[in-house]
């Protein structure tokens, strides 16, 4: 077995020069793979996702049997949906991304103001910690735009620090990388900005 994997493997060497050095006329260095991209191909959804608008977890009306009011958020951080109730025994689910370890949290908010493409003003006490943990300097401010990490809608959770927000980083949909604020895909955070008002009540539970 170990034969026929090296057999492989130096085949695969033997032809990667030619589609990587020895381009044909007209084709780009895109077109061409390299031997990294022919032994681990990436998965189908990254080109998709990775600058995209669109959540790699598509959402979808469901059957929502829990006594809250039409219009109440709930999010569940350890299914990673975000459920919107839409009445008559019915929700809209949201595929999201979550608060990492130690940066869940839980409690019942409104909603306290709602922003389009907002400005993104990282707490000083992140920025130390990105500082001291990564060694990266945060901006004290960015405006809002296509790359800001709060993405094209906010929806800010009482007076807490956290939102409910976009994300230009779709691929974090499902995950638990944030630091306790709640993403979601633009496309699907423009579609629940238009469903909710300033007053909303937002549940979130583990």
């Amino acid at each position: 077995m170990k034969r026929l994997i090296s057999s492989a493997i130096l085949a695969l060497c033997l032809m990667a020069p030619a589609s990587v050095q020895a381009q044909p006329a007209g084709q780009t260095s895109s077109e061409s793979k390299t031997l990294l991209q022919l032994l681990f191909p990436p998965s189908e959804n990254y080109n998709k996702y990775r600058r995209s608008d669109k959540s790699p977890i598509k959402r979808k009306v469901i059957s929502f049997k829990e006594n809250h009011a039409e219009g109440t958020i709930i999010i569940d951080t350890s299914d990673r949906r975000l459920y919107h109730v839409i009445g008559k025994g019915k929700a809209m689910a949201y595929g999201i991304g979550v608060g990492r370890d130690g940066f869940t949290w839980q409690g019942q908010k409104k909603i306290t103001r709602k922003a389009e493409w907002p400005g993104w003003t990282p707490p000083q006490v992140m920025r130390d910690r990105v500082k001291r943990q990564e060694g990266r300097v945060l901006p004290a401010y960015m405006k809002g735009g296509p790359d800001n990490p709060l993405g094209a809608r906010a929806m800010y959770i009482g007076s807490t620090i956290y939102r409910i927000h976009g994300t230009n980083q779709p691929w974090t949909i499902g995950q638990a990388m944030s630091s306790g604020c709640i993403r979601m895909a633009n496309e699907d955070v423009i579609h629940l900005y238009d469903q909710v008002n300033v007053g909303t009540k937002v549940i979130v539970r583990n």
